[in-house]
Formats: structure tokens, C-alpha cells, sequence
């Protein structure tokens, strides 16, 4: 993979519509080979025919395996169709407090979870939420996340995350720096978190720097403004955010994912084109585009530009290069495509089924969810 174009599309992660390979999709796999891809429920229909989605996608990428990305976080955020296990939100996991039987089901929940996706050639899970729910008026995590408490959030994403990766299944930690405190939903405005730096660094990063201890091998940047860490920018296009406070104070040296940068948080101040230089120069290694293909091709052609005027630093490049490469190594290869047959035995198993019930036996009475 020597030719810019090549280089420049492993920097991006893409969604797409339908539930299988069309002329289209494939020509753009082609064309710009992407690091990856990221699936929504409107790709996905049935165990037999996500297998062959994701076992043709991987044929377009004969020289890296892609990144196939998905959020099956439980309860409200869950992509998969009827038939896999479907855990409820991590609130309830929250609401057993960080005890080591809450802790294990939680391993185990991942680990199901890991493993219903490995089968069906998922390899990446936007998980876990590793956001601290402190503001009941939030409109967009709330029960997403484990807990108001930073210590039960780190305690139970560090089990999530092992749970996902003990089983091949990249994780991603997220929304860095921090979702809990916001009042806006990011798909729609650009929210503000107007703690303190203090505050900060003892709620809302206390897990996530707990996580990064523990080899979380990938973050999502938040489309949050956080006055105390960067006046100017969102978490997703500062440096100060993204390479000051991840890469050098927490050490953090896996790779720093974007969330969509369609969402209006982004878009309704910079163009896709403008907001994916300047992740890049912030500190990100991936960028998110979840829909519009003319708006992918336009940013990956503008990145490669601000890359040939220098915009874009040839060391910036390559580092990235390096952590997804190096990500690709740890959980991608050797890659074998999904067998629909196994896929079929795995997903939905009574011994899956069993841990959710578990999980659902385990939780107090006031918060009790239908398996």
C-alpha cells in the first residue's frame, strides 16, 4: 500500500447504505480503500446475511482487512437484528454497583456479545460508554452510561472492555473527554461542558484514563466544547484535547477514532472537508463518515490535498498509519471470512441467553428489563 490514495483512505471509516455489496459500494471500496466500515441496522437483516455483507466487504480489501465497526452497546443503542442477544442498557449494570458479581456479568455480557459479532465478521464494538451520567437533563446518554459514580464507570467499562477484546473484538471507549455533563445532543448542536479543569480530571476522565491503563485499544472523540480544556474547538478538532491532554498527559497511543463528522455538532460549523484535516491535525487516526457518499469522497480528497501542500505533516501521517496498522495486526490478522454455518450455532445460544437472564435476575426490582 504505497500510493497516497491508498494511504489516505486507511484514515477513514464509512458507512453505506443497504444490506449488501452494491456496484456502487464496491467501486469506492476500490477506489479509496478504507480503513474501514461501520454497519447500522439498515444493513443488517439476518445472521446469514450479515455473514455475506461482511465476507464481501473483506473481499474488496484483499490488502488490509477492513475495520467492521458497529454500536451494540445494549438497550436503546443495539444495531443487531432479532435472534442475537440483545443485553439491556448499561444503566442496569450500573444499578448492581460495581460488585465483582456485577463485574463479571459484565465481562460476560461483553464476551457474548464479542462473540455473537466475531461470528458474523464484526471485529469492532463502539463500546464501551465510558461517559459519567451527571446531568440527569441529558438528552443523549442517560441510561447509555453505567453510572453517575467515575469509579463504578471505570470498573465496569474496564470489564466491558477486556470482555470485547479477550474475544478479538476491538473496543472504543467513548465520548472523550466526556458526554455525561452535556445538556444538548450532539447529532443536532454543538454542546458545552463548562466544568472545570479540576472537575475534569476527577469525573469525567477518571475512567477513561483507567481504561487506557488497562489497553483500551481505541477512543471516540466527543463533538463536545469543553471552555476549560480548548476555548475554540470541539474535543474532536482540538489539539489541545486530542494530543495534549490524550496523547501526552494520559499516554494514550492506540487510535483516536471520530465520531460522525456529519453530525450538525460538525457540520453546521465547518464543512466535512475542513473538519476531517483538522481531526487529523488535532490528533485523530480515523474519521468517521456514516452516510453521504459524496461528502466521504469529498474528504478523503480534500485530506490528501492539505497532505501534498503539507497541511497535513508527513509525520502526522505516518503515525497514524502506524497505530492502525498496528491495531489491524493486534485483532484483524490472520483474517478468516465468518462461516455462516458456525455464525448460526453462535448467535442467540441458550448459553448467551442464559447470561442475560443473569444479568436481568441480577438487577433490583425498580430497574428490571425483559430479558
Amino acid at each position: 500500500m504505497t500510493a497516497l490514495r491508498d494511504q489516505i483512505g486507511q484514515l477513514f471509516m464509512l458507512g453505506f447504505a443497504g444490506t449488501s455489496v452494491s456496484a456502487e459500494l464496491a467501486d469506492l471500496l476500490r477506489e479509496y480503500k478504507p480503513g474501514g466500515v461501520i454497519l447500522f441496522a439498515r444493513n443488517l437483516e439476518r445472521v446469514e446475511q450479515i455473514v455475506a455483507l461482511t465476507n464481501g466487504l473483506q473481499k474488496l480489501s484483499p490488502d488490509s482487512p477492513l475495520l467492521i465497526a458497529i454500536d451494540q452497546e445494549g438497550g436503546r443503542v443495539s444495531r443487531l437484528p432479532a435472534g442475537f442477544t440483545i443485553f439491556p442498557p448499561c444503566a442496569l449494570l450500573g444499578s448492581c454497583q460495581p460488585t465483582e458479581r456485577a463485574l463479571d456479568l459484565a465481562y460476560r455480557a461483553a464476551a457474548v456479545t464479542a462473540s455473537e459479532l466475531r461470528a458474523v465478521g464484526v471485529n469492532m464494538n463502539m463500546a464501551p460508554v465510558l461517559d459519567v451520567n451527571t446531568n440527569p437533563a441529558n438528552p443523549i446518554i442517560g441510561d447509555r452510561a453505567f453510572s453517575a459514580d467515575p469509579a463504578a464507570v471505570s470498573e465496569l467499562g474496564l470489564a466491558t472492555l477486556r470482555g470485547l477484546q479477550d474475544r478479538r473484538v476491538v473496543a472504543c471507549g467513548k465520548h472523550f473527554p466526556g458526554h455525561g455533563d452535556t445538556e444538548a445532543d450532539s447529532h443536532k448542536e454543538l454542546p458545552v461542558v463548562r466544568a472545570s479543569r479540576e472537575r475534569l480530571q476527577t469525573v469525567e476522565l477518571l475512567p477513561f484514563r483507567h481504561a487506557i491503563r488497562h489497553g483500551l485499544a481505541t477512543i471516540m472523540t466527543a463533538h463536545v466544547l469543553y471552555p476549560a480544556l480548548d476555548e475554540n474547538a470541539p474535543a474532536t478538532l482540538s489539539a489541545p484535547i486530542l494530543t495534549g491532554l490524550l496523547r501526552n498527559e494520559l499516554g494514550f497511543d492506540g487510535v483516536v477514532l471520530t465520531d460522525d463528522l456529519e453530525m450538525q455538532a460538525i457540520g453546521d460549523h465547518y464543512g466535512v472537508g475542513e473538519a476531517a484535516v483538522l481531526a487529523l491535525q488535532a490528533g485523530a487516526d480515523l474519521l468517521l463518515i456514516c452516510q453521504e457518499r459524496e461528502r466521504q469522497v469529498a474528504a478523503m480528497q480534500t485530506v490528501r490535498r492539505a497532505v501534498e501542500d503539507g497541511t497535513i505533516a508527513p509525520s502526522s501521517l505516518e503515525a497514524s498509519l502506524r497505530r492502525i496498522a498496528a491495531l489491524k495486526q493486534r485483532f484483524l490478522h490472520p483474517y478468516a471470512p465468518a462461516d455462516p454455518v458456525a455464525a448460526r450455532l453462535m448467535v442467540g445460544s441458550q448459553a448467551h441467553r442464559s447470561v442475560l437472564e443473569a444479568l436481568v435476575r441480577t438487577s433490583p426490582p425498580s430497574v428490571k428489563t425483559p430479558a
